[in-house]
């Protein structure tokens, strides 16, 4: 018997796998699928203030040859109330905690989300997205760190309770070393989830000489199998430079027990699960979930613990 169990932000999950924000989780018949699904938790669509269509289509293209998509969304979403609304219904005594993606197109907006959650007094956990690199004209918080620092100075005291944010990939020591010492300032940030999708790639038709995707010329997010080693990457950085008790969500990459794995080995305390849950749909978390016990059996390890943070180096 080994044990999947996992703990963020203080919050117990019966298991570490849930969705990446984004990926079956717009509307509540989405999130209805995830609660009855095998996921040990589940996150809701990034929200903006106001209600989202996002970008013109197509906008997600999969790559199925390598296991991977191309995406430009735009952070199609219900607005920041219709999830609220969830979160007040949401059954809080069910064993799958719940988590809540906010995307502000401003600091002014995320702080207007933040405080209406707050006021609400929700056991719900924060996820602020300070990465999503497919809204035309607004760049990424992630890779602004004076921006980033002002906006945790902002929103981390009203918060006041643990939270996490979701980042960007980052690609260069220096900048793992700059973001974790703006995290490690803050009490309240509990996680960071890394990463969102690498941004904007360029995927084309051989035969058409087509872009893919329509929205910003054909450039989007890069998600699937191609982009596991980056994510490990940033998972593994973020581990060994967060303070004691900050934990690391990963996702990038996951499309079998075998990579969720390795995301622990890094260093994540739970996955998300972005491309592949969108092809495979919500029976894949049953699917993986037996595949990780498999591996934790082979290996005799008991329970997450056991190889967490633990890859070794030569």
């Amino acid at each position: 018997m080994v044990d999947l169990s996992t703990s963020i932000a203080g919050v117990h999950l019966p298991n570490l796998l849930f969705n990446a924000s984004g990926v079956c989780c717009r509307y509540t018949s989405e999130l209805k699928q995830l609660v009855e699904s095998e996921s040990g938790s589940l996150i809701t669509k990034s929200a903006t203030v106001e209600v989202r269509e996002g970008n013109p289509s197509p906008r997600y293209v999969p790559l199925p040859h390598i296991n991977s998509s191309i995406n430009s969304m735009g952070l199609p979403n219900e607005g920041y109330e219709y999830y609220l609304d969830y979160a007040k219904q949401y059954d809080y005594t069910q064993a799958k905690p719940l988590f809540i993606s906010l995307s502000g197109l401003s600091l002014a907006d995320n702080q207007k989300m933040v405080e209406a959650f707050v006021a609400a007094d929700l056991p719900c956990v924060l996820e602020i997205n300070f990465s999503c690199p497919n809204v035309p004209g607004k760049p990424q918080l992630g890779y602004d760190m004076e921006a980033m620092e002002n906006a945790l100075k902002v929103l981390a005291p009203i918060i006041n309770k643990p939270f996490g944010i979701k980042l960007p990939p980052y690609f260069d020591i220096a900048h793992f070393d700059a973001a974790a010492a703006i995290f490690n300032q803050f009490e309240h940030l509990a996680f960071v989830t890394c990463i969102n999708s690498v941004g904007n790639g360029l995927a084309i038709d051989f035969e058409t000489e087509t872009a893919l995707i329509k929205p910003k010329d054909g450039f989007g997010g890069l998600g699937g199998l191609m982009v596991l080693n980056t994510a490990l990457a940033n998972v593994n950085a973020f581990y060994r430079r967060l303070s004691p008790g900050k934990q690391v969500i990963g996702v990038g990459g996951v499309t079998s027990g075998k990579e969720a794995f390795l995301h622990v080995l890094a260093g994540a305390s739970a996955v998300q699960i972005g491309t592949q849950l969108n092809e495979e749909g919500p029976e894949l978390f049953g699917r993986v979930k037996k595949e990780l016990e498999e591996i934790m059996r082979a290996k005799k390890y008991s329970c997450l613990a056991d190889f967490h943070g633990k890859v070794k180096t030569l």
